[in-house]
């Protein structure tokens, strides 16, 4: 599958921008990580996977990951990136466990990146690019802060990796950070 026919498949489902800019998000950050933990020739797959994962938020929210095999399918995407993207919603929605290392990091980061976005609209930059971990860590301890990003989920997550959580914000923020301006370009 290349990444066009998957974002078309993207936004047959979608068309918040908001939704559409979250899976770009992770997109990016997916082949970031890639390339950060020794997978760089997997980063497109990876992104693949960060591009689909939430594709059946929109149009079906109370069925997260329930109902993205269906449309994935329909779709034509191979097993191993369905599997990738049910795994995220593992103890949420669904009991795929996230095996492979950049599944762990879907699980990780999904939630992550949208708190880290959060955080860098409320500076006066609107950027990412000059938030230090120090100022993410007062926000994700700030439980009414982006309060639908699940603290829990990211902690999880972090567990899952084998890093502590200092480790996981600080890797998703300078992934954030270092795609910025990539992921702005599509979808300004």
């Amino acid at each position: 599958m290349t990444r066009g026919e998957a974002f078309e498949l993207l936004k047959k489902y979608n068309s918040d921008p908001f939704h559409i800019r979250h899976a770009i998000t992770v997109e990016a950050v997916m082949k970031w990580f890639a390339k950060d933990q020794g997978y760089g020739d997997e980063a497109d797959h990876w992104g693949l996977v960060g591009l689909l994962h939430d594709i059946d938020f929109e149009l079906y929210p109370d069925q997260h990951c329930i109902k993205a095999p269906e449309l994935l399918r329909a779709g034509g995407v191979p097993e191993d990136i369905i599997h990738g993207v049910v795994s995220h919603g593992y103890g949420i929605t669904v009991d795929v466990k996230p095996e492979h290392q950049m599944e762990k990091i879907l699980f990780a980061s999904d939630e992550l990146t949208g708190l880290i976005w959060a955080a860098a609209l409320m500076r006066p930059s609107k950027s990412t690019k000059d938030m230090e971990l120090k100022s993410l860590k007062k926000k994700y301890k700030s439980k009414a802060f982006a309060a639908g990003c699940s603290r829990e989920v990211i902690a999880r997550g972090a567990e899952m990796l084998g890093w502590d959580l200092n480790e996981l914000l600080q890797k998703t923020l300078t992934a954030m950070q270092d795609c910025e301006d990539e992921i702005l370009a599509q979808v300004e």
